[in-house]
């Protein structure tokens, strides 16, 4: 097996626990475009990796501050979602198991930070035009139906 290093993100010993974060306004839904690899260039929802010791409320809230300036609360889990990207050998380069909130904004300036090339509110009804990472989709639709749960 590949090893990177005992602190990378590739080809890891384990899989890496993260969150994202499912945020609305309106009728949008924010994304942020990866600055970096896996998966630079395409959009997906903020978030990123759980420090040792982290809980993952406070996890997700760090994580939408770094990347895009806001603040959120974590209402409740919409999905487990795992990301698992093989090399063009076959060895797993990257794996990811992420849980996703369901967060409501709370303050803060939207601006791409951190690792983000870009972060916006994109409608709901435009998403099929930006390049989505495989699998985000489905979480904001599952996140976009608990919401109405929620309100109705």
């Amino acid at each position: 097996m590949k090893q990177e290093s005992a602190q990378s993100r590739r080809y890891p010993a384990r899989p890496l626990l993260g969150v994202g974060a499912v945020i609305f306004k309106d009728d949008k839904v924010l994304l942020i475009e990866r600055g970096k690899e896996p998966l630079k260039g395409w959009w997906t929802l903020p978030g990123g990796l759980v420090e040792t010791g982290e809980r993952l409320e406070c996890a997700v809230r760090r994580e939408v501050m770094e990347e895009t300036g806001l603040a959120v609360k974590p209402v409740v889990a919409v999905a487990i979602f795992e990301r698992i990207m093989p090399d063009v050998e076959g060895q797993t380069e990257f794996h990811y198991v992420i849980v996703d909130y369901l967060c409501d904004c709370t303050g803060g300036t939207l601006a791409a930070a951190s690792d983000v090339a870009a972060a916006k509110w994109v409608a709901l009804d435009r998403l099929d035009t930006v390049k989505m990472a495989p699998g985000t989709p489905p979480v904001i639709e599952k996140g976009r139906l608990m919401l109405a749960g929620i309100k109705g």
